[in-house]
């Protein structure tokens, strides 16, 4: 296991500052992205979304796609997060540049969500 997610507080747990940079593979186990940040519901405390990185050539140019936390699973022998989604599905989907999903004002949760609902149960 890589140092940054053996690092957590216990087996099951990680903090979210070591999260950022994970590696995001699909189900072939080819990499698609890392994650950038992860996005928790103030009311609720739950992780809601991770943004990752995708695209673009060394972070310039990339795109930034918000994912269901729910669609991500951590596969051990990846050392990494596999989501069941294709490359066409991911490009497809949402994607911001990094200033709009720091702005809370900009309500992409919404815009995520009704991407994601559309996607087959397996998926979301």
């Amino acid at each position: 296991m890589s140092d940054t997610l053996e690092q957590s507080t216990d087996s099951r747990l990680i903090s979210a500052d070591k999260v950022s940079g994970v590696a995001v593979y699909d189900t072939r186990r080819e990499k698609l992205g890392t994650i950038k940040d992860i996005y928790i519901d103030k009311r609720t405390g739950k992780a809601e979304f991770a943004s990752m990185a995708f695209g673009g050539v060394l972070g310039v140019g990339a795109q930034y796609h918000p994912l269901p936390w729910s669609v991500l699973k951590y596969d051990t022998d990846l050392d990494g997060f596999v989501v069941g989604l294709d490359k066409q599905a991911l490009e497809g989907g949402p994607a911001y540049a990094e200033d709009r999903l720091d702005d809370e004002g900009y309500g992409w949760g919404e815009e995520v969500r009704g991407y994601y609902a559309g996607m087959p149960a397996a998926v979301y």
